[in-house]
């Protein structure tokens, strides 16, 4: 669907279900972006088809396997959500610990930028981290999301950012 000069992005598959499994229940996405309480496979498969899945068609957009080119392994997820508590679009990423650092998530999302920019027309794109998460806040910044303020999310307070900061 979107490429990149290493990377494919494609819609994620029911075959996926290993690979968010194990995204799920890293403990740096637990911690920098939640438990999702995915205790089993089953649990994973459930979430792909009712959080993941459901998106494209109801969206027209959603999260997106990124898949390495020379592998074709699955080593993260970047998209577009669309939240009912948020006024606009967020871009979202995770990646498997292993694959942080190289480069990938901000590659993968900058595509997902262009993206929602130039085919879906989405303004302003939204971003929510908690304040502890550095590495998303800096990542963020480059691809052009400003803070914007903090909110209230689940009974947490976490920052919004924006590539229109108000």
């Amino acid at each position: 669907m979107l490429e990149t000069e290493r990377l494919t992005l494609r819609e994620f598959e029911l075959s996926d279900v290993e690979f968010m499994y194990e995204l799920m229940n890293s403990p740096l996405y637990i911690k920098n972006i939640g438990d999702r309480n995915i205790n089993s496979i089953e649990d994973a498969r459930s979430f792909l088809v009712s959080k993941i899945i459901s998106s494209y068609k109801k969206n027209g957009y959603g999260l997106y396997a990124v898949v390495l080119k020379e592998s074709n392994q699955v080593i993260g997820m970047s998209g577009l959500v669309r939240r009912d508590n948020l006024p606009s679009t967020d871009i979202g990423f995770g990646f498997l610990p292993e694959f942080m650092g190289k480069g990938y998530a901000y590659e993968a999302s900058e595509r997902v930028m262009k993206y929602a920019k130039n085919k879906l027309a989405l303004n302003p794109i939204l971003a929510i981290t908690i304040k502890e998460n550095e590495r998303s806040i800096k990542l963020l910044n480059k691809l052009g999301l400003l803070y914007e303020s903090v909110i209230n999310w689940e009974g947490e307070e976490i920052l919004l950012l924006s590539n229109s900061p108000q």
